[in-house]
């Protein structure tokens, strides 16, 4: 799966992966060194989230139903915790400094390959 910024039609991860079921959100980026074999994580339903037993910071984006981003978080770092955003139905986590810094609230994604 890859996730588009829709204003200047460039690829923000290539190879995302999604997480849906309650066992996967809950995991999420949890005990793992780094993201292998993917560029990103998507959790839905999502509305906030912490960065607790994940060892690495994150470039963050909060989603509303029609993939508009609600709030963006540059490097987040390990042991934080995010504010609740109402409108955010979803999350995009990153690689910490992978962002395009072009991208802005109220910009449209597009997940591709879903």
């Amino acid at each position: 799966m890859e996730v588009i910024h829709k204003r200047t039609n460039t690829v923000i991860a290539k190879n995302v992966n999604y997480a849906r079921s309650i066992l996967q959100r809950m995991k999420g980026l949890m005990f793992i060194d780094k993201m292998e074999g993917m560029d990103g994580l998507i959790i839905e339903p999502c509305n906030s989230i912490h960065n607790c037993f994940v060892k690495f910071p994150l470039d963050v984006i909060f989603l509303d139903s029609s993939n508009r981003v609600v709030k963006i978080l540059r490097n987040f770092k390990p042991w934080h915790f995010s504010g609740i955003y109402l409108k955010s139905k979803k999350v995009l986590e990153l690689n910490a400094g992978t962002l395009l810094r072009d991208i802005e609230v109220g910009d449209e994604l597009e997940v591709r390959g879903v």
